[in-house]
């Protein structure tokens, strides 16, 4: 896989059939994807856990809802923060989405004043999403996973029930039209 073809920085969107209880209808973030693997979290699995009980000193800093979001299956006590900087471009550190806004993960074993300049927004989450090599390529494959690009208020939403419907609403073509697809199509 060359450069040109990494995915980092795009969301994967759940085909509306994939039935895996971790993926259904599930909207990821692609932090990284090289040809060893790729990780991402979870944009639309809110918990019930505030972030002050997690990492209490970032607490004060972390956008609404301040709540820990289910990354994903992989390391569930290990925590991952995004942050939005709104000078931010690509780099080791962070992935312009355009508008001059990037994304880069945050050290949260870091004192919160010491963020890097520019950081407006911070979300926490447990655990993340993870493929071996080739692993996602395979899924794509079978059509579990739409790629399509992100945009900083995917990551920082605060309606997150909505960001999967909303993401496809917004897309050009037949994809738009799976937006209002029935959580149980069988009852439609």
């Amino acid at each position: 896989m060359s450069s040109s073809t990494s995915l980092r920085g795009r969301l994967l969107v759940a085909e509306p059939t994939l039935a895996d209880p971790n993926f259904h209808r599930s909207v990821i973030y692609l932090i990284e994807h090289s040809e060893e693997g790729s990780l991402g979290v979870v944009l639309n699995r809110p918990s019930d856990t505030p972030v002050h009980a997690v990492v209490p000193t970032w607490s004060p800093y972390v956008s609404d809802p301040k709540i820990v979001f289910t990354g994903g299956p992989v390391s569930p006590d290990a925590a991952i923060c995004l942050g939005r900087c709104d000078d931010g471009e690509d780099s080791p550190l962070w992935t312009s989405l355009g508008d001059g806004v990037g994304v880069g993960v945050v050290d949260l074993n870091g004192d919160p004043t010491d963020a890097p300049a520019g950081v407006t927004g911070l979300r926490v989450f447990a655990g993340y999403s993870g493929w071996s090599a080739g692993q996602l390529e395979a899924e794509m494959a079978m059509d579990g996973w739409f790629v399509l690009d992100a945009v900083a208020d995917d990551i920082f939403a605060e309606s997150a029930d909505v960001l999967w419907r909303r993401v496809l609403a917004r897309q050009d073509g037949p994809l738009r039209r799976l937006a209002p697809f029935p959580e149980d199509p069988s009852v439609n």
